[in-house]
């Protein structure tokens, strides 16, 4: 199967890898930096691999059949839709869209043309919550009570200053947007997904050179009786200290941690079908970086749904859901009030002039 990445930044070598392991054609690589294309080619041996620099130009020339979008998260929107006119799949990195209209079009785009859309939230492939999900279809947890997802995370000057867009409304937004959606989408995943209603309060407490949140919190009412609880940051000192995801019902309680929800660390079902130690031995996992494991099998599943003619098991409207919630907390958190879901229209930028003027000089 050709296969294309458009992207060459801290996320690629993740997709490059994926595409490898799944044994795909590689056919080309773009990024409008020239010199991080290059590096990663030489790194990654891709130096035979066709380079562009437009992406229209790849499409046109190279007609792959699977393409990786791995931009700037506010540029996603318009390359998915090009590639999806020109019939290719895709896979689309976090967050799908930053606007409730660019997801919406972009999961409509790909249905009316037949292609497969996957949204990259690969912690869902995590041994760990494989597991923990197969608990929820089983019904082991009985009625679910309540969720929490906590991420706590540093991302400091040296992190924002290697690419001006991060941090930025247009392009990206803020902790929960860029560092917690992942734990975000699980929350929603396992508990239910439809939501009556959500509080939320952001603010930026220690990063006055970007423009969005640092720090949001979020109460999360779901339509099923549950309730979750979101906790993002990105202020942590001196470094990451945990992705954390709980669920409490009432026959079952279970704890995944580590560095991204990598690890079971309380597993308790009043059913006693398996050895709470013997779980967290099998599903553990270790992984060199908070991205995880979960590319290749993401990519394995992309290429089977793609050969069988499915939907992937991370669809494009998983990925819709996922960011209608965390745009949904920017809202709340603006209006100081709740939200109803669902959420038609809603955008980063609506946004824009949540806090004072970005800063660039490093305090």
């Amino acid at each position: 199967m050709k296969y294309a990445l458009i992207g060459c930044g801290r996320i690629s070598p993740n997709h490059i890898e994926a595409a490898r392991n799944n044994n795909l054609e590689f056919v080309a690589i773009c990024d409008i930096d020239q010199k991080a294309m290059e590096e990663k080619a030489e790194k990654f041996g891709l130096t035979s691999v066709n380079q562009y620099s437009d992406y229209k130009e790849m499409l046109e020339k190279e007609k792959p059949e699977l393409v990786a979008i791995a931009t700037e998260s506010g540029k996603h929107a318009a390359i998915a839709l090009d590639c999806i006119k020109s019939g290719c799949n895709l896979i689309v990195e976090k967050p799908i869209a930053l606007s409730m209209k660019d997801a919406t079009e972009i999961v409509e785009a790909g249905r009316k043309k037949g292609v497969v859309v996957c949204a990259n939230h690969q912690n869902r492939f995590n041994r760990s919550i494989q597991k923990i999900r197969d608990a929820i279809e089983k019904g082991r947890f009985g009625k679910m009570f309540h969720g929490t997802a906590h991420i706590r995370w540093c991302r400091d000057w040296n992190y924002y200053s290697k690419a001006k867009w991060r941090g930025t409304w247009e392009q990206d937004g803020g902790a929960l947007m860029n560092q917690c959606i992942h734990n975000i989408d699980l929350l929603r995943w396992m508990l239910g997904n439809e939501i009556e209603s959500v509080m939320g309060m952001t603010d930026r407490l220690n990063h006055d050179y970007i423009e969005a949140e640092d720090l949001g919190i979020a109460l999360i009412k779901f339509k099923n009786g549950s309730y979750g609880i979101v906790e993002g940051t990105t202020n942590v000192y001196p470094k990451n200290l945990e992705e954390t995801l709980y669920l409490f019902g009432e026959k079952g309680t279970i704890k995944a941690g580590g560095a991204s929800v990598n690890r079971i660390e309380e597993w308790n079902f009043s059913d006693s079908i398996d050895d709470p130690e013997q779980v967290k031995a099998e599903t553990a996992e270790n992984p060199p970086n908070v991205y995880g494991f979960g590319h290749t099998p993401l990519y394995a599943d992309v290429i089977d749904a793609i050969n069988n003619h499915r939907d992937p098991y991370v669809t494009g409207e998983d990925g819709k859901r996922a960011l209608e919630l965390v745009l949904a907390i920017y809202k709340s958190a603006e209006e100081g009030q709740p939200i109803k879901l669902p959420l038609e229209t809603c955008s980063t930028m609506d946004f824009k002039d949540r806090f004072s003027e970005r800063k660039t000089e490093n305090k």
